[in-house]
């Protein structure tokens, strides 16, 4: 049975207790498996103590792990973005603000799309995945190869992206600024 990924700050103690409870193990049972004593369980799980490689190897394995998947699973990346993390592209017709800038390796691409009066975003070729928008500000026609239909703010747009598709700034209020919160899977923009 593979770990679960675990939180940096925690503790080797900390993830074995984590691995037992998930396979429904008391710490007497996990000792009697390991042959260990119950209260050395307990010191390893509240870190009082530090098992050697072989105490380690033979608890994981009877936890249905290994060392690599046990600190395979420790990630690292990044869990909150600010934005001091964003990367903005500006353009005649509005902005591009990446709000997860390192998302090209993920599953899915999070933009925040500005559009000035009357502009719309570059016509985007059919590709493989799904698109999801949210209007964040103002009014947006969203245009999927032969469809139309008007997105005001609070509205969610979402479709396959198997046909030419585009985006456009309909919004005649105020300064006519629309924002949309735009996400594809997989990443495109």
């Amino acid at each position: 049975m593979a770990t679960e990924n675990v939180n940096n700050n925690d503790s080797i103690g900390t993830r074995l207790r984590d691995l037992r409870l998930k396979n429904g193990l008391t710490q007497e049972e996990l000792a009697d498996r390991a042959e260990l004593s119950k209260g050395y369980i307990s010191q390893l799980e509240n870190d009082l103590t530090s098992p050697s490689i072989a105490t380690l190897i033979d608890i994981l394995t009877l936890l249905g792990s290994n060392l690599s998947e046990f600190f395979a699973n420790y990630d690292d990346a990044q869990l909150v973005f600010t934005p001091d993390d964003y990367f903005e592209k500006k353009s005649e017709s509005g902005s591009v603000t990446w709000i997860v800038p390192t998302a090209q390796k993920n599953a899915m691409e999070p933009i925040i799309t500005e559009l000035l009066k009357g502009q719309e975003t570059d016509e985007d070729y059919p590709h493989e995945g799904e698109e999801f928008g949210y209007v964040l500000e103002g009014k947006i026609k969203v245009v999927v190869g032969s469809r139309t239909a008007i997105a005001e703010k609070g509205d969610t747009f979402y479709f396959t992206a198997d046909k030419r598709h585009l985006l456009k700034n309909v919004n005649e209020d105020g300064d006519g600024v629309s924002r949309v919160l735009w996400v594809s899977c997989p990443p495109q923009f």
